[in-house]
């Protein structure tokens, strides 16, 4: 069976331009502003509680759960992220355990873990129904799976079929990353989600305020203009819970 598709960074240079680190630090702070609101939700503390970073990257998401008191495992497909992960992380959150492995194939134990987030997963794989069930299985009973992810709709592809992968001016992503067919609804998600065992308690989007900063701020990295750190303050994500998801969104789950 056809395992996910992976990106092996074609350079160490920080300068190197890494589409999923690009996502990650703009997504960085919707994505933990999330988190904090779920586990309200949920009753569930960081503190003393287990979590694991599925599609973890340079490692950015995993030391911001370091930081809100999880003990981090980060799991990523790519060998050269994991070490650019752990290199980046070790001097401020040493404890967290890096590992390489596919989403399908996590290698790590049953009901380890409190809470898993699954980030640049859901929208690459060609078997969400195996990625679920593994994410089921390392899950405890009453753990929590929250994910980010693009839904099939015209303007994400547009986006992330044309922009992201063919449109050289902002092309950050290898051809064939992302296909209409990895692009799933809220609904199929839900759906497959329940075949798991996992029942989907929320949708969420989440977007930029202002779309045509997210061109801008892809254009000048593409040239060399700005980091990757110098992203977020260009491109301003917000969470909007009460709209339709037009491109990404933010949800999570329960293991009944």
């Amino acid at each position: 069976m056809a395992a996910a598709p992976h990106i092996e960074l074609d350079s160490r240079s920080p300068e190197a331009v890494d589409g999923r680190q690009i996502r990650a630090v703009t997504f960085q702070d919707s994505r933990l502003e999330y988190v904090r609101t779920t586990l309200k939700s949920v009753d569930l503390s960081a503190s003393g509680s287990r979590a694991v970073v599925v599609g973890s990257g340079r490692g950015l998401l995993p030391r911001g759960l370091a930081g809100l008191g999880f003990d981090v495992v980060a799991v990523d497909p790519s060998a050269t992220a994991t070490e650019m992960a752990r290199e980046a992380g070790e001097r401020e959150y040493p404890g967290i355990d890096y590992r390489t492995a596919p989403a399908e194939r996590l290698g790590l134990a049953d009901g380890a873990f409190d809470l898993a987030y699954y980030a640049d997963t859901f929208e690459i794989t060609p078997d969400l129904d195996r990625v679920l069930a593994e994410a089921a299985r390392v899950l405890r009973p009453g753990g929590v799976l929250i994910y980010d992810t693009v839904n099939r709709t015209f303007l994400s592809r547009l986006i992330y079929l044309g922009a992201f992968q063919r449109v050289p001016m902002t092309r950050i992503m290898p051809a064939g990353r992302y296909t209409a067919a990895r692009l799933r609804t809220p609904a199929e998600l839900t759906a497959a989600l329940e075949r798991q065992g996992l029942r989907n308690e929320d949708i969420c989007d989440f977007k930029p305020k202002d779309p045509r900063s997210l061109v801008k701020a892809t254009m000048a990295r593409r040239r060399g203009r700005i980091t990757d750190e110098q992203i977020p303050p260009i491109v301003d994500f917000v969470l909007a819970p009460d709209a339709r998801p037009l491109v990404t969104y933010l949800g999570y789950a329960r293991k009944g």
